[in-house]
């Protein structure tokens, strides 16, 4: 008898013990988002992404400027990279004294975030890989984010982002200029997860 209760109780066990880790496993990181309802800050991959979003739709050179990566690269890759910034911040600057003047944005400036999706990784191994390889990058991705344009219709912005050795994440404000860090980056498929779903929200 003593023998037959030990063989339940190991039994019993055996079923519990695997709930236990599921649930574990299956605990999500808690994100404070902010009052849009969408991520923000360096802490998570969607955070800057919607962050460099809100930077174009604010025309805040600051948020934009805080949100890219800073110049990592050397040769025509890093003149580029500058180029860019300088010329975006630019573009904002002369938006935002067009609205100030009373002049619409166009049609197709963006609006308001609708979604944000989950943070995916490339299914290409290079660009992670040429990340850590050449600038210690910890981690490469990308966020998917559909926003509506002034002209009414709603469009996908897809952002590259990278975490830094210091675990900070930062978009990178053109992909393009460095395709070992993007490759496959535009062949990759529509997202379909809601960031909501892998952390729990709080508002």
């Amino acid at each position: 008898m003593l023998r037959l209760k030990k063989l339940i109780a190991i039994v019993c066990i055996s079923f519990i013990a695997p709930c236990a880790i599921t649930t574990s496993a299956e605990t999500k990181p808690k994100l404070k988002v902010a009052s849009d309802g969408f991520p923000t800050g360096h802490n998570t991959p969607e955070g800057v992404a919607s962050d460099l979003t809100r930077a174009f739709i604010r025309h805040d050179t600051n948020l934009f400027s805080e949100t890219c990566i800073g110049l990592y690269s050397q040769g025509e890759s890093r003149t580029a990279h500058d180029n860019f910034v300088r010329a975006s911040i630019e573009k904002m600057q002369q938006e935002a004294k067009q609205l100030a003047a009373g002049i619409g944005p166009s049609s197709n400036s963006p609006k308001l975030i609708l979604k944000v999706f989950a943070a995916r990784h490339l299914h290409r191994n290079g660009p992670a890989s040429y990340g850590y390889a050449s600038f210690n990058f910890q981690d490469v991705m990308f966020v998917d984010v559909r926003v509506q344009l002034y002209g009414g219709k709603s469009t996908r912005h897809r952002i590259l982002v990278i975490q830094e050795p210091d675990s900070k994440w930062y978009a990178h404000p053109a992909p393009n200029i460095s395709p070992l860090l993007s490759s496959g980056l535009d062949d990759e498929t529509e997202s379909v997860k809601d960031f909501s779903e892998v952390y729990e929200v709080q508002k």
